[in-house]
């Protein structure tokens, strides 16, 4: 925007900022006839605690907009045991309604693993196994287009110079991160005090965007008129002020998120108000997210105690759903010739397998002894060997979805050059395979030929269950 324009002085705010509870705007919809003239009832949007009602120019009907994707729901009957039942029927991995569904009900409800990966300086810094202390964190960047305009004010004058520079400057000190999933934009960073804190990623004044990839810096600075926030979200500076009536600075904050960690992982919850790290029951969190398999997990080598290795990224063109169930089913393949366990739990379903070593080469990747965890709804937690991989599946559209993969590795193994090289390209390979069986699944739903399918009930048990709780989930 190529304009010339005088800048008013900004007001600074010495000292960060409180972050008092914000007041929640809240909406419902009540039935409210119009007009005497109307036989049918129309839902009207109510708007604050005063019950003030929304001009608007089209209001919604009593069928809501999710109706039609809850009749969907029901076309899968979760009480049909596994040998009989069919599988949800293919507008279930098509149909936009219903994708808008899943991101309201599943991904914006409960806790969920974030999109971060551990920074080098933890293979330095690791915890003891089984002491549930995070990694630091970074995450890969979305995108390094965005910049920030940092204003800088002087004591003696009415006018700012206006500095163009990166949106996460990597001269700072504390690491910070963009992130999305579906509508929801959010940061997760360390303030000054090294507590773990995240905000939705949207300016208080105009609703820009704050920050975009990953970096290090004080604060968070707007691009588009220099609002900066500081590191615990309170407004620090901000432009354009002169003349606001009733300002109050502690109401103007970020929208804050509440965030957790449960042994290597940080967790987000879209539901829940803001609670300060310190304040958060981690193991409740643990309990709330993973259910009994908590201690499962932890004794079973899901921990800090490994080193972080590396990260691989695909997008893909299939609904998310199709990998998780491809993920959850292939694993069998790799242990065909050992007893493979299924149990399913709460939330989770455990694919274990315990025997002798083998002579196959593919075994001293694996190991004899591995368990494979999919946690609902859309992360898998892989401990085989001296390895461990998680695998992230995020919608980001109906027929479109991406899946990070992280490994981790034993500490002895970690200067085996050869050793790793072989076992990613040996992953590699899988997941190339995975890819091309996936968006073949997708384009095969999308046929008029196919509707429904059937389980193989000796190996989908895991898959059902995944079918029965998100049609639980969304029926609720």
């Amino acid at each position: 925007m190529a304009a010339t324009m005088m800048i008013q002085k900004l007001p600074t705010f010495h000292q960060s900022a409180q972050i008092l509870p914000k007041p929640r705007t809240h909406f419902e919809f009540v039935k409210k006839r119009i007009n005497k003239s109307q036989s049918n009832e129309i839902f009207v949007r109510r708007c604050g605690d005063r019950g003030d009602y929304l001009q608007r120019n089209c209001v919604e009907e009593i069928n809501d907009v999710h109706g039609r994707a809850r009749r969907l729901v029901q076309e899968f009957d979760p009480r049909i045991p596994i040998e009989e039942a069919w599988t949800p029927p293919s507008c279930w991995y098509t149909d936009p309604d219903f994708y808008a569904l899943e991101l309201q009900q599943v991904f914006r409800k409960g806790w969920h693993p974030v999109e971060l990966k551990p920074t080098s300086e933890d293979n330095q810094k690791k915890t003891l196994r089984g002491n549930r202390k995070p990694y630091n964190f970074s995450v890969v960047v979305s995108s390094d287009s965005i910049t920030s305009r940092q204003n800088h004010v002087s004591s003696d004058s009415d006018h700012e110079d206006e500095l163009q520079r990166s949106a996460l400057s990597s001269t700072a000190s504390l690491t910070s991160y963009f992130l999305s999933l579906g509508s929801i934009e959010y940061v997760v960073c360390r303030d000054e005090k090294g507590m773990l804190n995240a905000f939705h990623n949207v300016c208080r004044h105009h609703a820009s965007l704050l920050v975009s990839g990953t970096g290090k810096k004080p604060c968070f600075v707007c691009p588009y008129h220099g609002w900066t926030y500081g590191l615990n979200g309170g407004l620090m500076k901000a432009t354009r002020i002169t003349g606001i009536k009733n300002f109050k600075v502690n109401e103007m904050g970020l929208v804050p998120l509440e965030v957790a960690i449960w042994g290597p992982f940080v967790l987000i919850n879209f539901s829940k108000g803001m609670r300060h790290e310190e304040d958060v029951d981690n193991e409740a969190v643990g309990n709330e997210w993973l259910g009994s398999t908590a201690d499962i997990l932890s004794n079973n080598g899901v921990d800090t105690s490994l080193d972080y290795i590396c990260r691989r990224t695909y997008t893909i063109e299939c609904n998310w759903k199709i990998l998780i169930f491809l993920c959850i089913v292939i694993v069998g393949n790799l242990y065909d010739s050992l007893p493979l366990t299924t149990k399913m739990y709460e939330k989770v379903s455990i694919q274990s397998c315990e025997g002798c070593a083998a002579d196959n080469e593919e075994f001293v990747r694996l190991g004899s002894k591995a368990l494979y965890a999919f946690v609902y709804p859309n992360f898998m937690i892989n401990r085989y060997g001296p390895w461990m991989d998680t695998n992230l599946v995020l919608p980001l559209g109906p027929r479109r979805c991406k899946v990070v993969f992280d490994y981790f590795l034993d500490a002895s193994l970690k200067d085996d050059v050869a050793f790793i090289e072989k076992s990613l390209e040996d992953s590699e390979r899988v997941q190339l395979e995975d890819i091309t069986l996936s968006e073949a699944v997708q384009r095969g739903l999308e046929s008029p030929a196919y509707n429904v399918g059937r389980y193989s009930p000796t190996v989908e048990m895991a898959m059902h269950h995944f079918h029965c709780l998100l049609q639980e989930n969304l029926r609720n």
